[in-house]
């Protein structure tokens, strides 16, 4: 299976002005088929802190996404996939250390369980079970120092749901 996953990063020290970052971001987004997408990169990218807003308007601009996941750090995450529109809370753990590796987490679940699943057909049950692990997952994380070298286990993340 092949497709292309985007995740952008509009951090202004990265770009010499922030007009040059929302247009190399939309080249982006004009190629991927699943897009992480955090709150406040929706926001810039939409002009919007309505997330259901902020996702039509982007699913009408690039009509190639086929799976959109926005992420809203502590208040959890919206999958919008077809018709449907899924969202699932963070687990909230009290030993929080860094949010450092939290996104990347995420999306890594969400690309293997793409990679498991497919693409195409998801159910709204399927969207719920991926962002229950990747919600996990994330969360998980954030009880650790450091980032991909401490990404929790399958077990792990099991065992937390």
């Amino acid at each position: 299976m092949l497709f292309i996953s985007f995740d952008p990063n509009p951090q202004p020290p990265l770009w010499d002005t922030m007009d040059n970052a929302r247009v190399q971001i939309e080249c982006g987004l004009s190629k991927c088929d699943v897009l992480k997408i955090a709150d406040n990169e929706l926001e810039f990218m939409t002009e919007t802190t309505d997330f259901d807003r902020g996702a039509a308007i982007l699913r009408k601009a690039f009509p190639n996404i086929r799976l959109m996941n926005v992420t809203a750090g502590a208040e959890g995450s919206y999958s919008y996939y077809e018709r449907f529109r899924v969202f699932v809370p963070a687990l909230k753990l009290k030993n929080t250390v860094e949010t450092t590796g939290a996104g990347d987490t995420f999306c890594a679940c969400v690309l293997n369980y793409i990679l498991d699943h497919g693409l195409s057909g998801l159910r709204e049950e399927e969207l719920r079970e991926m962002l229950s692990f990747a919600n996990a997952a994330a969360a998980l994380i954030t009880t650790r120092k450091g980032a991909l070298r401490v990404m929790p286990s399958r077990e792990e993340i099991n065992g937390l749901l």
